[in-house]
């Protein structure tokens, strides 16, 4: 199966479109994963096992496991996610050119351990820094287009000759780099009139809208613009593995009150953007 008709089963199933971010920074894992061989593991198992009913998708940020540890603590995560029946998108960000890209490329292989279901890449190369993910006909490729954080608008909203933004064009490309119906878009939630905008240039692209959880953006936005088809995904990464996040929690030798706070709040977001669909 290609993996938006995975994702489409799922959404389905968990009666969900929450993505969840598996962002374990070490500086706020709770106490009581401190003392595990993997904290990172051990958190995100948790995590999972908390908030699975509620998740559409894991994504966890290869920015936190890049180190030897992190990546055996990544590879536990995908394998157990995948025991959940539950697709992990890899927020890599990637795009390099030539025998790069194609090294890259590996994390999606399922030859070489637990693999990703889906990844995100950097169009900012072109078409061929990409192609090695494009051409992975059944995992899914969230190519960035309009990025929540502040600093976006330094470069994707430069004017070209043609009169479109940057990221208008990066949207048209997407759109043309579609041949094997595995592209989706990364598309901020924090501005909803560049995300109705983006919706009607490429009204069929499933979208990954990060920004609702604690960068605050428009929940509404998001569900209303961010489905193809009943297809696509909002995440909440902080908002969600962290809201179990005060003085008592972390001191919990159990940890059961902070993971609780976790799944709770990934409930409430289900909820919350369940009143839109």
């Amino acid at each position: 199966m290609h993996f938006f008709d995975r994702l489409a089963d799922r959404i389905a199933t968990a009666d969900s479109v929450v993505s969840v971010g598996l962002d374990p920074d070490p500086d706020r894992l709770p106490d009581s994963v401190l003392d595990a061989d993997l904290p990172r593991w051990q958190f995100n198992r948790r995590i999972i096992d908390a908030t699975h009913e509620h998740a559409a998708c894991y994504k966890p940020n290869a920015a936190f496991y890049e180190d030897p540890d992190g990546w055996r603590a990544l590879e536990e995560t995908i394998a157990y996610a995948h025991g959940k029946d539950v697709p992990v998108l890899l927020d890599a960000k990637r795009g390099d050119i030539g025998n790069t890209a194609r090294q890259y490329a590996r994390i999606l292989d399922d030859e070489e351990g637990p693999a990703a279901d889906a990844i995100t890449v950097n169009p900012f190369l072109g078409r061929d820094s990409l192609e090695p993910f494009l051409q992975r006909a059944d995992k899914g490729v969230f190519v960035l287009g309009r990025t929540s954080n502040p600093g976006g608008e330094d470069l994707q909203d430069l004017e070209l000759a043609s009169g479109e933004k940057l990221y208008e064009r990066v949207v048209h490309l997407a759109d043309l780099w579609n041949g094997n119906g595995n592209v989706g878009l990364v598309v901020g939630a924090t501005n909803p009139d560049e995300l109705e905008e983006i919706r009607e240039l490429v009204p069929d692209i499933p979208f990954l809208v990060p920004g609702v959880g604690a960068q605050g953006g428009d929940a509404e936005a998001a569900v209303e613009h961010g489905l193809a088809d009943g297809v696509g995904l909002v995440n909440s990464s902080r908002g969600i593995i962290f809201a179990g996040e005060d003085a008592d929690t972390r001191r919990d030798d159990s940890g059961d009150a902070f993971f609780k706070a976790a799944g709770q709040s990934a409930k409430q977001l289900k909820q919350r953007l369940n009143q839109f669909r």
